[in-house]
């Protein structure tokens, strides 16, 4: 089992920068890919950035493509979200996830993650 903690959401004006965290436990963190996700109220879960196991991968959806960046430090079992240029759009609860299953390719659907943190909020105001 793997157990995923996320941090560091909160309110910031639009143009401003956040970082998220997400601590992971439970299992070795360099065996597994991480995902976050992110949703909005009265929307649907979305995927928002993927990165492998070593770091050496990412994978981002087009919304925030150029302005978020994930990162992970397998020293500390910590992945993370950096976002910059933020938006009123990019409102939302952000989980992180771990997909467990080894694979060559990073996954963007919510199906393929097979554990998840409790989520942060994010606010971005105008």
């Amino acid at each position: 089992q793997v157990q995923l903690v996320e941090s560091g959401g909160g309110l910031v004006q639009a143009g401003g920068s956040l970082r998220l965290s997400c601590a992971a436990s439970g299992r070795t963190f360099s065996d597994y890919a991480m995902g976050w996700f992110r949703q909005a109220p009265g929307k649907e879960r979305e995927f928002v950035a993927a990165v492998n196991w070593s770091g050496s991968s990412t994978y981002y959806a087009d919304s925030v493509k150029g302005r978020f960046t994930i990162s992970r430090d397998n020293a500390k079992n910590t992945v993370y979200l950096q976002m910059n240029s933020l938006k009123p759009d990019d409102t939302a609860v952000y989980y992180c996830a771990a997909d467990l299953i080894k694979s060559q390719f990073l996954h963007i659907h919510l199906y393929d993650y097979d554990a998840w943190g409790q989520g942060t909020q994010v606010t971005v105001s105008s």
